[in-house]
């Protein structure tokens, strides 16, 4: 490949919701997007294939949009698939840009050149990233306040088996935010949701929550919601919505509880 990976008229790395909004919640959505840049067709996977889950979180950016209006919160998503450069992950290692995912042959990032990867990293994955850090510093310099909610959904399978999760709520050093929306989102009737399942958050398996929140010091979650719930817009609506009430209620509540609390 010569030249720029995104041509002219392809969009940008990223889309912004409601940019000025007022709430200390900050939206992410890491696998938003399902898009290929032009020059890379479709990294040699069958169209089908480009709706599954190896190449986006399937009703993940619905709910964080919808999450963004109800609390009118910043929100940043990514606009290219996974397949592409996972913008969840640190460059460079083996998860960035996948050969194989789950079942699936990736051909087209099977012989990726230095030179390839790194100007998938220039021009996907470090515009969304710094993006990210411009508001946080912007924030910081306000003395704004500030929590990171990572949204991201799951497949109701995994390698044959059932996954009985309705959610689940992500972390790893921090769990201040996660038990108090654990906690409300428990309350809830019928709801199973998943305490660091079906994953939690690794320095050497995630990327965002690692850079922007703990590396910040700031309270932070990952929120993985059941891709068959949020699949279409009735659910991404009721999910925002119950989402919603909980962070309000948290937000409410005046402080997460534990060590070096932070009000809200």
């Amino acid at each position: 490949m010569t030249g720029p990976l995104l041509e002219a008229d392809e969009p940008p790395a990223f889309r912004l919701e409601r940019p000025s909004g007022k709430s200390p919640y900050f939206l992410t959505c890491d696998h938003a997007g399902a898009r290929v840049p032009r020059k890379l067709g479709s990294v040699g996977v069958y169209v089908e294939d480009m709706g599954r889950h190896i190449a986006w979180d399937i009703g993940a950016a619905g709910v964080a949009v919808k999450l963004a209006d109800a609390l009118d919160a910043f929100a940043i998503l990514q606009t290219y698939s996974r397949l592409v450069i996972d913008c969840n992950r640190r460059p460079g290692i083996p998860d960035s840009i996948v050969r194989m995912s789950e079942a699936t042959r990736i051909p087209g990032n099977e012989n990726v050149s230095a030179a390839d990867a790194a100007a998938r990293e220039r021009e996907v994955f470090r515009p969304y990233h710094d993006r990210i850090r411009t508001e946080l510093d912007t924030r910081l310099t306000q003395q704004r306040p500030t929590v990171l909610i990572s949204v991201h959904s799951f497949t109701p399978q995994f390698h044959g088996n059932q996954r009985p999760w309705h959610a689940g709520l992500l972390y790893n050093r921090d769990a201040r935010l996660a038990t108090e929306l654990l906690q409300r989102l428990r309350a809830e009737p019928g709801l199973v949701i998943g305490d660091n399942e079906p994953y939690s958050v690794g320095d050497t398996t995630d990327y965002t929550i690692p850079e922007h929140g703990e590396r910040r010091g700031l309270l932070h979650v990952g929120i993985e919601l059941r891709q068959d719930l949020v699949a279409a817009a009735a659910g991404q609506s009721e999910w925002a919505e119950r989402l919603a009430r909980a962070l309000v209620s948290i937000a409410g509540s005046g402080e997460i509880p534990g060590e070096n609390s932070t009000r809200l």
